[in-house]
């Protein structure tokens, strides 16, 4: 089992770091690009929040 990635690590860093993936590659649930600022605590919380 893979271990869960640390909640304080960008978007933009995540993408081209972690994952090598494209940038743009995570998006918001609207379908845009999700901001490459933006951390991944704060998205893990807007989807609780959602549900």
């Amino acid at each position: 089992m893979a271990r869960k990635i640390r909640s304080d690590i960008t978007v933009g860093n995540l993408e081209k770091d972690r994952l090598g993936v494209p940038p743009g590659t995570i998006r918001n649930p609207d379908g845009r690009d999700t901001r490459s600022d933006k951390k991944l605590g704060t998205i893990r919380k807007e989807g609780e929040k959602k549900k």
